[in-house]
């Protein structure tokens, strides 16, 4: 807990998730209301959808994978971007996110996805950038590269992406699509927001080299 409140937005991006989750857990139609839909996008401009969609979760097992992820990657990152970067590092990969998500799926009118994947996929990915080497935990108890982990992740969305396609669609409402935005999105924005992530990310290497 000590490390979330010196940590005070990625407090604030977990409350806000885990709140507004587990109270449309008791409105079905609030998911519908906020999730994303690339048709109603189109037809009716509500681009609203962009950000809201990031506040709800499909389950409890998708709230939990998801906000587990960013409480071990969120609060190290915002320690070293700083509270504006660490904002914009977050909603923008989010936003690239839904934006590859619409790209795909804008001519399914069924389609419909929700969770903070994008967003958190860009905060594991901006970790790598800093710590590429640094072992994680896997299920507590596996060690593994921070790298290796980020790309297993990024990997396995690829795949449940086209098995997606060869099923006909989606049906989980976990935007798969979004893993691999928001990845893409956080290496970029943190390299643009703090360009000495770049010498941070070959030293660790040329260490690992001698």
């Amino acid at each position: 807990m000590e490390r979330l409140l010196q940590a005070p937005i990625t407090l604030a991006l977990l409350l806000s998730n885990v709140g507004v989750s587990l109270y449309a857990f008791t409105d079905p139609s609030l998911i519908r209301e906020l999730s994303f839909q690339p048709r109603r996008i189109q037809k009716d401009g509500q681009y609203y959808r962009f950000l809201t969609a990031g506040f709800v979760h499909a389950s409890g097992t998708h709230l939990a994978f998801n906000m587990i992820t960013f409480y071990f990657f969120g609060p190290l990152l915002e320690s070293i971007l700083g509270t504006v970067s660490f904002l914009i590092l977050y909603f923008g990969s989010e936003l690239v996110a839904h934006a590859v998500t619409f790209a795909f799926n804008r001519d399914d009118p069924h389609y419909s996805a929700v969770g903070a994947s994008g967003a958190v996929s860009g905060v594991v990915f901006a970790f790598c950038v800093f710590f590429p080497l640094r072992n994680l935990y896997l299920f507590f108890a596996l060690p593994i590269p921070a790298i290796l982990f980020a790309f297993g992740y990024v990997f396995g969305s690829i795949y449940a992406m086209g098995r997606s396609d060869r099923e006909g669609g989606m049906g989980d409402w976990i935007a798969h699509e979004a893993h691999v935005g928001g990845a893409i999105a956080g290496v970029i924005l943190t390299i643009l927001l703090e360009p000495r992530s770049v010498q941070v990310f070959l030293e660790s290497f040329r260490q690992l080299l001698g």
